[in-house]
């Protein structure tokens, strides 16, 4: 085991990762407000434009699993540099693309960097400070993950009504490089290296599993559960997974570590990670058709709407995480998802003529629910695990939730689509109605079912015999 020892300043490490970070999800925030005048400059259709987060989510899905392998056997500080060096590449061609193939081509460039790097400042993270201290530290992880959402679409909007969507790249651009250059002369490797060797059979199934799963899951709303397209994607997708988890499980040294299922708290966390995030993705999803297309809000509108919510998440996520150190996450996470069912519950009452503000202080109470749960569920899943398969844990999450965010956004649309079609209501926007309502009800089910999960989640004292377990198996 290769271990680079030397002193770092912990706040200087944690100061630039945050910011890398937070660079790479303005920038995903950034590109969806850009999609209308890019169709124009293109002449592209939607189908066409939408690929441009299509691509970014597929790669970085495909990416991730794979970063528990990259973190063991390369420094933290070679990862980053690296992380960031592609990041800023695909920004610069992004900025300059003549074409739209360009275009695409630039976005999944970023992504590469971008599904590098949030896996690796998690583990990190989670490295530089004791289990006891590690909710205040992914509190900070969570105050960067919902600011930038909340000011990326206002800050687009500006730029493209002043400038171009270009300049949406070319803003970005020089944060990254300032990040960048940070990383070269002041970051320090923390973590332990493994003189492991990459598996390309591993890749080949791990890559057609994650990604034909999250594709198939991903236009299966729109495109119908039953369309070839779907099904063929979620078959291979599926069949490459299990053929990749079995490989894995006979390796000596796996590139995704499975056994971190080993942990019965892992396992639960896991789930009620993925239960938190579809509910959160299908809410973003469903609200904005609902002001746009039944309740015809403006975009401005719609986007102000959530505005609130998305910043007070990330304003409460630090708060959240000192929370659950003192407490722990039992009762963070039923107190949250009753708040998250009790929003859903409002959201199914949802009418024609409901205030913007009514449904805007729902999402703004929902989303402090979310905040007592997104990063307190994954640190103590986390916390459960020896230190050894912390990089395999934080992979591992990352990878399910969002696939988990994929399948609940697809049942909800999903669910929208068939009741609007099947109801007896002859108005579009009332047939549109009960499809919204009757998706939110189906998503507040979901929600009881996460309070009575929320019950499995243990104390520190029991999780702490649990990691023990694991590390004589």
């Amino acid at each position: 085991m290769i271990s680079e020892k030397q002193s770092f300043n912990r706040n200087l490490i944690i100061g630039i990762l945050l910011s890398a970070s937070f660079v790479t999800i303005l920038n995903q925030t950034l590109i969806i407000i850009a999609i209308p005048p890019i169709m124009s400059d293109f002449q592209i259709n939607p189908s066409q434009a939408q690929w441009l987060t299509t691509a970014f989510m597929l790669t970085n899905g495909i990416l991730i699993p794979v970063t528990a392998f990259f973190i063991e056997r390369f420094s933290s500080k070679h990862l980053l540099v690296a992380a960031l060096s592609i990041f800023s590449l695909g920004t610069l061609v992004g900025a300059i693309a003549p074409s739209f193939s360009m275009l695409l081509l630039a976005r999944i460039v970023q992504a590469v960097g971008a599904g590098i790097m949030m896996p690796l400042m998690q583990t990190v993270m989670l490295t530089l400070f004791p289990p006891e201290k590690r909710g205040s530290a992914m509190g900070l992880v969570g105050l960067v993950t919902g600011f930038a959402p909340a000011i990326g679409p206002t800050l687009a909007g500006w730029l493209i009504i002043h400038f171009s969507w270009r300049s949406l790249f070319y803003t970005v651009l020089p944060v990254s490089l300032i990040v960048l250059l940070l990383a070269i002369f002041l970051m320090k490797n923390v973590t332990e290296q493994k003189q492991i060797k990459i598996d390309l059979i591993s890749i080949v199934f791990s890559t057609f599993g994650w990604g034909g799963l999250l594709y198939g899951f991903s236009i299966a709303g729109t495109a119908g559960w039953t369309s070839a397209q779907v099904i063929g994607t979620i078959s291979v997708g599926a069949v490459a997974l299990f053929i990749f988890i079995l490989r894995q499980l006979k390796l000596k040294q796996p590139m995704l570590e499975f056994r971190v299922f080993n942990s019965p708290m892992f396992a639960v966390t896991t789930i009620l990670s993925v239960l938190v995030f579809a509910t959160m993705v299908g809410t973003q999803t469903l609200l904005p058709i609902y002001a746009q297309d039944i309740a015809s809000f403006t975009a401005l509108e719609s986007g102000l709407m959530l505005l609130p919510g998305a910043l007070i998440m990330g304003f409460m996520s630090p708060v959240t995480g000192r929370v659950f150190d003192r407490f722990g996450g039992k009762w963070l996470s039923v107190s949250g998802f009753s708040i998250i069912t009790v929003s859903l519950i409002l959201y199914a009452n949802l009418s024609l003529d409901t205030s913007i503000v009514w449904i805007a202080t729902i999402f703004f109470i929902m989303m402090i629910g979310i905040s007592m749960m997104m990063m307190p569920l994954m640190t103590a899943g986390i916390n459960a695990l020896p230190r050894h398969l912390i990089p395999h844990g934080t992979a591992m999450s990352n990878t399910i939730r969002m696939v988990g965010g994929s399948i609940g956004t697809a049942i909800l649309v999903s669910v929208m689509s068939n009741a609007s079609l099947n109801t007896s209501l002859q108005q579009p926007k009332q047939a549109a109605m009960v499809g919204i309502q009757d998706a939110f009800m189906i998503a507040s089910i979901v929600g009881i079912l996460g309070i009575l999960l929320s019950f499995r989640v243990k104390k520190q004292e029991t999780i702490n015999r649990e990691k023990g377990k694991i590390l004589n198996e």
